[in-house]
């Protein structure tokens, strides 16, 4: 069944460096903590220089929302700035990696156990239609908003950074609607 997960009820949790925070969107399974998840999405704030942490058997992309942009040095050697013409990397969660940023960003956070399932990450522009491609679907609003996400009798409006989770008892095509192109992120998780 659809759920509907407003920005404004995330709650962020410092990391211990003091670089940044994390807001939990959503993890599977339900009660699972760093150390147990299949998959885990979140929002993080970077606001100063430095590591993130190792997530062995992992694969995560990240995607800058706010901010100018953040450059990442991976395993000491291959550097990528995320920005608005480049926002999104995909990495092995083992990769030590390095954040360096000259503001605060915020950045979307996906991360899957590599031996239980995947994901598959892409951009949208609301509105449109969407075909959903597994049982586990994201949608998120990156962009400004709103976003009318309708099948069949369900409808649900998306504000900015609002995220709305599906599952496999929801429809598989979607309506998506929006005053003015929006950008969306469409997730799908495949276990």
């Amino acid at each position: 069944m659809a759920t509907l997960i407003p920005y404004a009820s995330l709650l962020a949790a410092p990391w211990k460096n003091g670089g940044g925070s994390t807001a939990q969107i959503a993890i599977f399974p339900p009660g699972a903590n760093l150390e147990t998840f299949d998959w885990r999405i979140s929002l993080a704030t970077i606001i100063a220089d430095g590591p993130f942490s190792s997530f062995p058997g992992m694969d995560r992309s990240l995607v800058l929302v706010e901010g100018d942009s953040v450059r990442l040095t991976l395993d000491g050697m291959r550097q990528v700035v995320l920005d608005a013409a480049s926002p999104m990397l995909w990495f092995p969660g083992e990769a030590q990696v390095h954040a360096a940023v000259e503001g605060p960003t915020l950045d979307f956070n996906v991360m899957t156990r590599r031996s239980c399932c995947r994901h598959q990450l892409v951009t949208i522009a609301a509105p449109c239609r969407l075909a959903r491609r597994s049982a586990t679907t994201l949608l998120f609003v990156a962009g400004d908003g709103p976003v009318l996400a309708r099948a069949g009798q369900q409808a649900w409006t998306l504000k900015r950074h609002d995220a709305l989770l599906l599952d496999a008892v929801d429809a598989l095509q979607w309506q998506l609607d929006a005053p003015h192109a929006t950008a969306v992120f469409h997730l799908d998780l495949f276990t």
